[in-house]
């Protein structure tokens, strides 16, 4: 695969009938569904899970988040979802990047980036990263 960054942590993607919107493709919510689940797989991956999260009463919420549709995908496509940890201020913001890539031919068919903050889950208020937060994310991020 040709990816954008080095050491993506990758999943495969097959669009299911569910997934197929009116126009025959895969429905632009379905991208941002699987962007979610490589996310969670990822940061379970990197040892910090939803338990972990809710244990330490913080969590890495989306700010906001953009995606680039390039080019549509169908029925039974197989495709490759990466995802990376992009940068951080160390403090209270982080950045996931994604590629979703057409296996057959290598061609990227979606970029997303999320901006991600951190905050106390108990208040929804944005709060320091906790140490365990830095300890996991920080050596993830991209050189």
């Amino acid at each position: 695969m040709v990816w954008d960054y080095p050491n993506p942590f990758t999943r495969p993607a097959i669009p299911l009938a569910v997934d197929i919107d009116g126009l025959q493709h895969t429905n632009n919510a379905v991208y941002v569904q699987w962007c979610e689940r490589i996310g969670w797989a990822h940061s379970e991956a990197l040892g910090l899970s939803l338990l972990d999260y809710q244990r330490l009463d913080r969590a890495m919420a989306i700010r906001r988040a953009d995606y680039d549709y390039l080019l549509p995908t169908v029925l039974d496509e197989e495709l490759t979802l990466a995802t990376w940890l992009s940068a951080s201020d160390g403090k209270l913001t982080m950045e996931r990047r994604f590629q979703l890539v057409r296996n057959q031919d290598q061609v990227t068919v979606l970029r997303g980036r999320w901006d991600l903050v951190c905050i106390e889950l108990s208040s929804g208020r944005a709060r320091r990263m906790p140490l365990e937060f830095c300890t996991v994310y920080l050596p993830a991020l991209l050189p």
